[in-house]
C-alpha cells in the first residue's frame, strides 16, 4: 500500500519547483491530487506527467491564492470531484525583496498576501472539510522565518514566513481538538528556477551559499517533498505543530569559513 492511497490532496503552486515537485510526488504515493497556479498552462502540464505515470489529478483553472472566492471555489471543487479534502498543502507564493527603507508599502503588502494570507484563506476555505476527515494541512515555511539575514534584503519575505510558522502552531492548537493535524516545513536555499534567477544569480551576494552548507549541496524540490510526504503520511500521526527545517545544516551552525567539500548541484 502506498502511503497516501486514497487521501485527496489540495495542493497550491503546482506549475514548478516545489509545487511541481509535490504534486508528481504525492501522486505517486496514491494520493488524488488537485493542483491550481496562476500559470495554469504550467500546472496542466504538471496534470499531464502525473497522468502519463498513472496517477489522478484534477487542475480546475488558473488559481489566484490571495483571492477568497477564486480559493473558495477550487476548494468546493475539489469536494465535488472526490467527495472530501485529507490534505491541504498550502505551498504558493510570491516575494518581492527589498529591505525596510528600500521598497514601497504596496511591495510589503504583496509579499505578505501571497505568501501569509494565501494559507489563511486556502485552510479557511478547506477547514470544514479537513474536520470531517480528521486531516492535515501542510505549511511552507523557509530559514528566513526564525532570522534575518546581513546578504540578501528580505523585510517583508522574513516577516511573512515568521508570520506563517506562527500560524501553523496555532492552527495545530484549533485542530487538534479535532484530529486535524498542522506541520510547517521550511527550506532553506532549494535549486529551482525561480532561486537561480535570483538569490543564486552570479550577481548576487548569495551565489556561493552552497559553500557555507555542512552538508555540502544546495537543496532540491525533493528533498523538501520527502518531508512533506513524511508529514502528510500516517507514519507522523502523532506530530502536529511541528517546524521541520529543510536546509542541510545552514541554520544549525554560525557563519564562518567555507565547507571546503560543498559541492553545487
Amino acid at each position: 500500500m502506498k502511503r497516501l492511497d486514497g487521501k485527496v490532496a489540495l495542493i497550491s503552486g503546482t506549475a514548478r519547483g516545489q509545487g511541481r515537485a509535490a504534486t508528481l510526488r504525492f501522486a505517486a504515493e496514491g494520493a488524488l491530487v488537485v493542483g491550481g497556479d496562476l500559470l495554469h498552462e504550467e500546472a496542466v502540464e504538471t496534470q499531464r506527467l502525473i497522468a502519463r505515470e498513472g496517477g489522478t489529478a484534477l487542475t480546475p483553472g488558473p488559481l489566484d491564492v490571495t483571492d477568497e472566492e477564486a480559493v473558495r471555489a477550487w476548494v468546493e471543487e475539489a469536494v465535488d470531484a472526490f467527495g472530501g479534502i485529507d490534505i491541504v498543502y498550502a505551498n504558493a507564493g510570491a516575494v518581492r525583496f527589498g529591505a525596510i527603507d528600500g521598497r514601497p508599502y504596496e511591495d510589503f503588502a504583496i509579499t505578505m498576501r501571497a505568501e501569509l494570507d494565501s494559507v489563511r484563506l486556502t485552510v479557511r476555505a478547506a477547514w470544514s472539510h479537513l474536520l470531517r476527515s480528521r486531516g492535515c494541512v501542510l505549511t511552507v515555511g523557509s530559514t528566513t522565518g526564525p532570522t534575518g539575514s546581513l546578504t540578501n534584503d528580505r523585510t517583508a519575505h522574513s516577516a511573512s514566513k515568521g508570520a506563517v510558522i506562527a500560524l501553523t502552531r496555532q492552527l495545530a492548537s484549533e485542530g487538534a481538538p479535532h484530529g486535524v493535524r498542522v506541520n510547517c516545513v521550511s527550506p532553506g536555499m532549494i535549486d529551482t528556477e525561480g532561486s537561480r534567477g535570483n538569490l543564486l544569480a552570479d550577481d548576487h551576494p548569495m551565489n556561493d551559499t552552497s559553500g557555507h552548507i555542512p552538508l555540502g549541496r544546495l537543496g532540491h524540490p525533493d528533498d523538501v517533498v520527502d518531508a512533506a510526504v513524511f508529514l502528510a503520511s500516517d507514519e507522523a500521526a502523532y506530530i502536529t505543530g511541528a517546524h521541520l527545517v529543510v536546509d542541510g545544516g545552514w541554520s544549525a551552525v554560525p557563519p564562518g569559513a567555507p565547507n571546503r567539500k560543498a559541492i553545487r548541484t
